[in-house]
């Protein structure tokens, strides 16, 4: 059987360029892989999610191993990429996590060079560690993996330094490197013809990094693409929308006759899991009916 690090490997030499939709928990991934067939498993949203705080290094990375696990038991077969922020700390930890998650499934992992206190991308604050001090984290977490592909990012701002750390993680095995934050199409571009493996590009409604269309940023010759929180901010719209309209309704929630999702449509996206989970064909858990607003099983 081919490995998750080995089908993701075949899919970049196949395809110009991959989307990698963040997702936050396992239903919103269930939601994504509906439409798209690689997830990003999003420190900012995973932090949001799993602890209700912001994406400044609380993430611990036995609920991120976790959490790979449980999306990697319901959705067997799609590309699921994990932040792992700088390693959850020093080089022990990162090859002991990146072990673990290539055991549980994962298909890549994206290793940044931040110093703590960490931060995500797009806010302030950020400090990097100096290139000679990352690189023996992300050479001993590539010698650790055995497929797993390994995107190594960088948070330096000015795009010099950001090249000549790329081209030091591309020379060191690498076999996709990301700058976060970037703020102009054609420092991507200039940025992704200095190393020779692949280019991956991060965005996040409201960031740093410049909105581009998928096709602008193929021309410019990324080969990635994440999209780390749509889910999130989707979901955190959808639910303020869904409240209001309750209090303005006098608490009588919106039925699926006037476009709401209901009890049918929920189950059909986990019985899709149930699924996949067991190995069965999707008619095998049409016993999962309703009957008076109740779910059966």
């Amino acid at each position: 059987m081919t490995s998750p690090g080995s089908a993701l490997r075949e899919e970049i030499q196949a395809r110009d360029l991959i989307p990698f939709i963040g997702v936050y928990d396992v239903f919103s991934a269930s939601i994504a892989a509906r439409q798209y067939d690689a997830l990003f498993v999003s420190g900012f949203g995973f932090a949001a999610s799993h602890y209700g705080l912001p994406d400044v290094g609380f993430i611990a990375w036995p609920d991120m191993v976790d959490f790979v696990r449980r999306l990697r038991t319901v959705l067997p077969r799609h590309q699921l990429l994990v932040d792992i922020d700088d390693g959850y700390c020093d080089i022990e930890v990162a090859c002991h996590v990146t072990s673990l998650l290539e055991h549980a499934g994962a298909s890549g992992i994206v290793l940044e060079d931040q110093r703590r206190p960490r931060r995500c991308g797009h806010f302030e604050g950020k400090q990097l560690l100096e290139l000679d001090e990352f690189m023996p984290k992300l050479e001993r977490v590539l010698a650790t993996r055995s497929d797993l592909v390994v995107v190594a990012r960088t948070d330096a701002s000015d795009p010099d330094e950001a090249a000549r750390r790329i081209r030091a993680f591309a020379g060191a095995g690498a076999d996709a490197v990301l700058v976060d934050g970037v703020r102009d199409l054609e420092v991507v571009r200039w940025l992704a013809g200095q190393v020779p493996c692949p280019f991956t590009f991060n965005q996040i409604a409201g960031g740093k990094s410049v909105p581009c269309s998928a096709t602008e940023l193929r021309d410019a010759g990324v080969s990635l693409v994440i999209y780390s929180t749509p889910c999130l901010f989707a979901a955190q719209r959808a639910m303020e929308v869904a409240l209001q309209d309750l209090a303005a309704r006098d608490g009588r929630l919106a039925q699926p006759a006037d476009g709401a999702i209901g009890v049918a449509q929920c189950t059909a996206v986990l019985a899709d899991n149930l699924a996949r989970r067991d190995a069965r064909d999707v008619p095998a858990v049409a016993s999962l009916s309703l009957s008076s607003g109740a779910v059966r099983g």
